[in-house]
């Protein structure tokens, strides 16, 4: 017997339950995230792939060599790209593969906090 694929688990219920406490609302937001991601990631696969690299790269060399709150700005851009595509991989990546996605998340947020501290 094949277990349920991902958003599949709702189809298996009676249709007269309720959902597992605590599943409704993360699932909604994952489905909503989603579904607003679809044209940009369609637009990264199909578009200029050799510019996503180089453009987080340049954002995240002008968040460490620029001035003030511009620099934190450009590393929060960073990490929120980096954080969109991590929580969008995270159902189909094991324990060992999150860790590090999380890791580099949190130190571009505290660059970005140190640089907008003045350091």
């Amino acid at each position: 017997m094949a277990l349920p694929e991902h958003g599949d688990e709702r189809q298996s219920q009676d249709p007269g339950s309720a959902p597992p406490s605590g599943s409704a609302p993360r699932g909604a937001v994952r489905r909503m995230v989603e579904r607003r991601s679809a044209v940009p990631l369609v637009w990264l696969t199909r578009g200029p792939r050799r510019l996503v690299l180089p453009a987080m790269g340049l954002l995240f060399i002008a968040g460490l060599a620029a001035p003030g709150p511009a620099s934190a700005l450009c590393l929060v851009l960073v990490a929120a790209f980096l954080g969109w595509l991590a929580f969008l991989a995270w159902p189909s990546l094991d324990r060992r593969q999150r860790l590090p996605r999380v890791l580099v998340v949190v130190v571009v947020l505290f660059l970005a906090l140190a640089r907008a501290l003045g350091h």
